[in-house]
């Protein structure tokens, strides 16, 4: 179990399937970070979710990637669903190789437009989506930092091919300032949850009819246990209720894996409850805290910061949030060390992360720090 994990498995939705929409596995990512089946298996059995999962970047080439895939899903009793990943650029050599792959059983097609540096433009794009539509299968597509905005030519192609399902990976963050006013009258367009940052999938889960949102890891770059607590959090946050919970989680992404018709989960609520301007300094703090710690920064001076931004005094209403929050940014420091050999990041960053999302859900139970006593104001 890696590290907090025990800490949240009590705090999980209970009552929902887990099947996490976004996995990798692979040894050769140029980035460094790896995951074998294994260590996928056993992350995702913390939770008890299934997932989709597919090759790592693979500079040379992905049709023993795509073997490889297909051999953990044989060997996993269900828990992984592989999809095959290609490059467009190959033109029709990738078609082919989809199809080799889907042929022998992979369930949907990954596409990274960073890593292999495409546009939704490339005619081999619009093979591959014709292939999906072919087949009912999803494509996933990364959508998060390092690429140009693509939802337009996304939202084109799930027009003309509407039984491909296109998932739009990390919360779509590249489109979602207007791609949310467009996905009631595209079905067939979903969003991932696999993203950083409570604001956005806030903004999502509000924004988006929750049937077309997918819980999503990306594991190893997220925990799934960490994953599944934090965007849970703000679907409630947000007033999403047990039917449309049950979608995200799991229900929807074990409909597409299958070939089904998407499951309608009822329309976006709208925004949630505006913030207390004394939780929104801590989530403005800890955001920067954050992104700090994403540029491998000192944290030191803006931690601090974090950590003030939480002396709300013990007879506030904020007390028993605020000290869930220390609670945290406690066993990030407790548990801070050098990064694994094959991560960027320190493991104990999950708390720091963690901390952010709690502050950012105030109105959600705070389950395994209930019991956290409120600290006393000091230096005041």
């Amino acid at each position: 179990m890696q590290l907090g994990e025990a800490l949240l498995v009590d705090w999980l939705e209970p009552g929902v399937e887990r099947f996490d929409a976004h996995t990798h596995m692979g040894l050769n990512d140029p980035d460094g970070y790896t995951q074998t089946p294994a260590e996928l298996h056993d992350a995702l059995a913390t939770c008890g979710a299934r997932a989709f999962v597919f090759p790592m970047h693979e500079p040379d080439g992905y049709p023993a990637a795509n073997d490889e895939a297909l051999a953990a899903q044989a060997a996993s009793d269900g828990r992984l669903v592989a999809f095959c990943r290609v490059d467009p650029n190959l033109g029709a050599d990738a078609v082919d190789e989809a199809r080799r792959t889907l042929d022998a059983g992979a369930r949907g097609i990954k596409l990274h437009p960073r890593a292999e540096g495409f546009g939704m433009d490339a005619p081999a794009v619009r093979d591959l989506v014709a292939l999906a539509h072919e087949r009912r299968l999803p494509v996933l597509i990364h959508a998060g930092r390092g690429i140009p905005a693509l939802g337009i030519d996304t939202v084109r192609l799930s027009a003309e091919f509407p039984d491909a399902r296109l998932i739009l990976a990390h919360a779509g963050i590249s489109d979602l300032a207007w791609l949310w006013r467009e996905l009631p009258s595209h079905p067939n367009v979903f969003l991932d949850t696999a993203w950083w940052n409570p604001a956005d999938l806030c903004a999502l889960f509000s924004l988006a009819p929750p049937g077309q949102v997918l819980w999503a890891s990306d594991s190893p770059y997220g925990s799934p246990t960490f994953a599944a607590v934090q965007a849970l959090r703000c679907a409630r946050q947000v007033g999403l209720g047990d039917e449309a919970i049950r979608a995200v989680a799991g229900g929807q992404a074990a409909r597409l894996a299958d070939g089904r018709d998407p499951l309608h989960a009822g329309p976006a609520p709208g925004p949630g409850p505006a913030l207390h301007p004394v939780v929104e300094r801590i989530v403005s703090q800890l955001t920067a805290t954050v992104g700090q710690l994403f540029a491998q920064a000192d944290l030191t001076e803006i931690l601090a910061l974090s950590r003030l931004a939480c002396a709300v005094g013990e007879d506030a209403d904020q007390a028993p949030l605020a000290a869930a929050i220390l609670d945290l940014l406690d066993r990030y420091e407790a548990h801070l060390a050098p990064p694994p050999r094959n991560r960027r990041f320190p493991d104990a960053a999950r708390f720091l992360i963690l901390a952010l999302f709690v502050a950012r859900t105030p109105d959600v139970p705070l389950g395994p720090f209930d019991d956290v006593a409120p600290a006393p104001v000091r230096n005041l």
